[in-house]
């Protein structure tokens, strides 16, 4: 396996206990980090010892990308907006699952979330309390999606139909601000 990849039990060929017993040799041989049940990762070895995956990488590679996004302040970082740094990192999820070590999800269930991508996730879970997360002010805020909208990392016509399906009224209302204060084109 290449360096920065993770291994699933479950994909190693061979039957299930030799899979699992091969996977924990390597973990105990330092060729491995266990990062949970049937997940291992292969890190790159240094003097220190083997390094680890970061705590989205992690989430990413159990929940994956499809309707998977940050939150809280987690999205407010990644859209630059605030200087607060969560203690764990806050996921949308479309299907939460268990426990993941350092995340903290939420689940939502507006399935047209599904095609969006992961920072037009993070947009609209900003707009859930943009009063909240948002510390830079809304000024800054529009103008950064608008930057986001000119170079093609979020797409308005994809937000404006996940938008139309949200349960949270806060959203809907936020987005409503937002393409009133010409962000969003009218198309």
């Amino acid at each position: 396996m290449p360096e920065k990849s993770f291994v699933h039990v479950d994909r190693l060929p061979g039957s299930t206990a030799a899979a699992r017993k091969a996977a924990s040799r390597a973990a105990a041989d330092g060729e491995l980090v266990a990062v949970r049940r049937g997940l291992y990762y292969r890190g790159k070895q240094t003097r220190y010892g083997m390094t680890t995956p970061r705590v989205e990488e992690v989430a990413r590679e159990v929940l994956g990308t499809r309707g998977v996004g940050p939150a809280g302040y987690s999205a407010a970082r990644s859209w630059g907006v605030t200087t607060q740094i969560p203690p764990v990192w806050h996921v949308a999820t479309l299907r939460p699952v268990e426990m993941i070590a350092g995340v903290k999800q939420h689940a939502r269930r507006n399935l047209a979330r599904a095609d969006l991508n992961e920072k037009e996730i993070a947009l609209l879970e900003l707009l859930r309390a943009p009063e909240v997360y948002i510390e830079t002010g809304w000024a800054d805020f529009v103008t950064k999606v608008r930057d986001a909208v000119r170079t093609g990392k979020i797409r308005e016509g994809a937000l404006r139909s996940a938008v139309a399906s949200e349960h949270n009224a806060a959203v809907r209302t936020n987005f409503e601000r937002l393409e009133n204060t010409a962000l969003v084109s009218t198309a």
